[in-house]
Parts: structure tokens; sequence; C-alpha cells
């Protein structure tokens, strides 16, 4: 079967795959952040009665809106590609990986739907109280959504809750609890999330920036400074810790991204971290890998060779047994086909305990070179030196825009208006860099270790991949450059005018 499928057509596939997500994903951690801004703005104009609190809140909420409603639309396009593009993928783990996706798009997106309705077109409608509890539970709602998205993607970086049935040919979901409250999933909501509140705060403080250079609206400009700012160093530090954690599980899970993120090709104890180039921190890696300062950290080269032991004290595999051990488990799988089909029920039983027991390589079978189980080393690397170099750029920023609101001194600085402005795009890059590094650096594998892309895709004519990828390329761009218009025309004209 994989012979007949036109290689250029997975790269097509892969790469229209990714487009989607990366304009996706330019929507959705603003829209996470702004929810979270917007939602204290309207609790201290509750709280105070202060009109100025609500002016400055429906300010940043028109924003929400632009962007959350694009940000819907290349989700939905995104969720499609999984039936259309990948619909090996979606049979072997649908019944796992649709129930969260089910759940977001049932609950979540309802909830969302529903409240901001509310939230937009109920001020002086609905009591104040009411109003705000709308404004908060959209933005509950939005992140939530991002819970079930994020337990579906950490899934496939750390498959847990499943047995394979024979039958059926598919994995199928024996402990929700476990897949929906994964170690992963669990630092993962709070990594990503938390950078989105990040992302927000740096857009906001960045727009107030271009208020204050223009002379315009001080009071708002600055307030909203402060909130953010407060926002985002609580985000950035929080973002910090759970890096980290993500970084040992990374190292617990995924050994082979580890690798690629530090281009670590022979491993050993001690190992320093590279900051760039020859630069380097003695033993963090082995501290970041194993929380030990001696730990073993293992390298590409010693991955794919095997013979170190792992974190469960065992022996670890070459990937030549691993494919071996992989192709077992498709030729069992075939074997109990045949003999379920024959009602020989001996050789089914045999058949079935050779597949359970080399099922944990069963993606290995579809592997043809050991070279190709190593991701892309160099945009791993980098991307992770852009995401963590600018995450702690911003602990610094968010910590002098602080300082200055206290020596009340935000309007004072136009060197520091225009970084924060050029901070936008950088807050974008880390976001960005995040997402590469977890899934670039999870190449070759849809499901780790169980499903490779190669095996994962759909039976497509290569032509009409590429053609749908121009498509949503044409499409995504324009979306985005009519986005960024009108969020500039709402910009310009500022709050609305005080009553």
């Amino acid at each position: 079967m994989l012979e007949s499928i036109d290689t250029s057509m997975i790269d097509w596939s892969r790469a229209q795959f990714a487009l989607t997500a990366m304009y996706h994903w330019l929507f959705v951690p603003l829209t996470l952040g702004l929810a979270v801004i917007m939602g204290l703005m309207e609790t201290l104009y509750v709280i105070s009665g202060n009109e100025y609190w609500k002016r400055t809140a429906k300010f940043w909420m028109k924003l929400f809106g632009i962007n959350f409603a694009v940000g819907v639309a290349t989700g939905l396009i995104l969720e499609f590609q999984f039936g259309t593009n990948w619909s090996n993928y979606s049979w072997f783990v649908g019944d796992i990986f649709g129930a969260p996706l089910a759940i977001e798009g049932i609950v979540a997106f309802f909830m969302e739907a529903t409240f901001v309705a509310v939230m937009f077109f109920g001020w002086n409608k609905v009591s104040k109280k009411f109003h705000l509890a709308s404004t908060w539970l959209t933005g509950l709602g939005a992140t939530f959504s991002a819970w079930w998205i994020l337990v579906a993607n950490s899934w496939m970086q750390y498959p847990v809750g499943m047995a394979f049935n024979p039958d059926t040919v598919r994995n199928e979901m024996v402990d929700f609890w476990a897949v929906a409250f994964s170690p992963v999933a669990v630092t993962k909501f709070f990594h990503t999330v938390l950078s989105s509140w990040m992302l927000g705060a740096v857009f906001v403080i960045g727009v107030s920036a271009w208020f204050l250079l223009r002379k315009r609206e001080k009071e708002f400009a600055v307030g909203s400074m402060k909130i953010a700012a407060m926002v985002g160093l609580f985000a950035s530090l929080v973002t910090a810790f759970t890096g980290d954690k993500s970084a040992y599980q990374v190292a617990q899970c995924q050994p082979m991204k580890l690798a690629a993120m530090e281009a670590l090709y022979d491993g050993g104890t001690n190992e320093a971290l590279t900051v760039v180039g020859d630069i380097k921190i003695p033993k963090m890696l082995s501290y970041l890998a194993t929380h030990d300062f001696e730990g073993y950290v293992p390298g590409i080269n010693n991955i794919l060779l095997g013979g170190y032991i792992l974190p469960d004290g065992t022996e670890a595999l070459p990937a030549l047994e691993k494919m071996k051990n992989g192709k077992k488990a498709i030729a069992a799988l075939a074997d109990y086909r045949e003999a379920k089909q024959a009602g020989n029920q001996a050789e089914m039983n045999a058949a079935r305990e050779t597949i359970e027991e080399n099922m944990p390589y069963f993606g290995y079978g579809y592997i043809d070179d050991p070279n190709s189980l190593v991701p892309n080393v160099w945009l791993s690397f980098w991307a992770f030196r852009v995401m963590v170099g600018l995450g702690m750029y911003f602990i610094v920023f968010f910590a002098l825009i602080l300082f200055l609101a206290r020596k009340r001194k935000l309007s004072e600085f136009n060197w520091l208006h225009y970084i924060a402005l050029i901070s936008i795009p950088l807050a974008y890059l880390a976001s960005q860099a995040g997402w590469i590094v977890a899934e670039v650096g999870r190449q070759p594998w849809t499901i780790q270790d169980l499903l490779p892309v190669n095996a994962a895709i759909s039976r497509l004519e290569t032509g009409s991949v590429v053609t749908t990828f121009f498509i949503f390329l044409i499409l995504f761009t324009v979306l985005l450059i009519a986005e960024i218009g009108i969020m500039l025309k709402a910009i310009q004209k500022g709050p609305e005018e005080k009553a």
C-alpha cells in the first residue's frame, strides 16, 4: 500500500496542514490573551463603577471580536483536513483523537458562541454582573476549547489510555481520564495558554505604546499597559516554569526530539546546555533532562544505535531492532485477519500474542531507513533558541513596564514605546517557534512510535493537494490582510468617545 503513495504527496499534505496550523495559531493566542485582559478591565469597571474601565474594556473587546471571527474560520478548515488528507490516521485512532475534538466542538464552541453574543451586544441590555459573567465565560470557553485541542495534540506526542483492537485495526480508548489528564497534556495546556497570555499582553502594550507615540489617549494607554504587564509578567514566569517541566517530559517520552533541539549527536553524562555556538552552560542539559546534573542524556546516534539504559531501567533497543519488531507486529496483524477469516482460533491467539508483544514498535514497521527517524535538527535547534531567548526577553520587558508604571514614567520614554511596538511581531515569532519545536521535533511521527506520517496519509492525487495548498495560502493571506486592515482602522479610531 505505502509503495503506491507518492512521497511528494506526503510532503504536500504535510505542508498544507502546517500552513493551516500556523495561520490558525496567529489568531488563537491573541484570542486567549485578550480574553483575560479585557475580563480584568471589565471586572475593575463593575467593582469601581468607573466608566473609564468600561470604555477601555470595550476597545480591547472590539479587537478581540475581529480576531476571534477569523480564528474560528481557520480552525474549522484545520479539523476538516484530518478527514480529507489524513484518513488513515483518522481511522487508526479516531476513537481516541475524535473524543477531545468532539467535546471541544460541542461544549466549548457553543459556550463561546452563546456568551460572545451577550458580551458584544449586551451592554446596557443586561445587568453589569451578567455582562461581566458573559465576558469571562467567553474567555473560559476559548480556554476550554484550547484544553481539548491540546489534549488531542498531547496524546499524539504521548499516547496513553488505549488498546489496539486487531478486529477493527483501530486503537480504542480504554481510559478517558488517562487521555484527558495525562501529565503531558496538563503541562502543554499551561505552557501554551500562559504563553498566549504573554502574546496578548505584548499586543496590548504595543498598541497602547502607539497611542502614547501619537500623544493620544494617555490615561487609556497607561492603564492598559499596567494591566497587560501584570498579566504578562505572571504568565511569562509560569511559562518558564512549565517549559522546564515540558523539557523533562520530552526527555522521558521523546528523547529524539530533545536531541534534535540540542543538536546533540553523541550524548553522555554531565551534558552541557548549548546556548549558541560554543557558549554552553555546564551540566545544565543533564539537569533539564533528568533533574540530575550528572544524568545521562542520549544523543541522536545513541538513540539510533541503542544500548544505553532507559529511565525505567531497561536497555534501549537499536532503531533497526525496533523496525524489525514493528514489521513483526504488522505481519502478525495480517496473520490474525487471515486466521479469523478461516476461523482458526489457535492461530488467531498466537498472532494476537505477537501483536501485543510488538505493538509498542508498530509504527517502526513502516520505517525503511533509520535516518528518517531523525527530525530536522537545524530547524528544531534554532526554533527552540528563538522561543527560549524571546521568553527570557519578555520577562525583562514586562518587569520594566511595571517598574516604570510604579515610577509614573510610562508615558515619558519614546524609545520604550518603539520597543513595545517591535515586540508585537517578536511575540508572534516566539509563539510560532514553540509550535515548530513541538511538531517538527516529533517527526516522522503523527503518533509517537505508533504511526508515521507515511502510513497516516490519505491516498490522494498530488495535484489536488498542491492546488488546495495554494488556494488555502491565498485565502488565509487575504483573511490575514483583511484582519490586519480592520484592526488598524479600529486602533486608529481609538476608544469610543467619552459619554
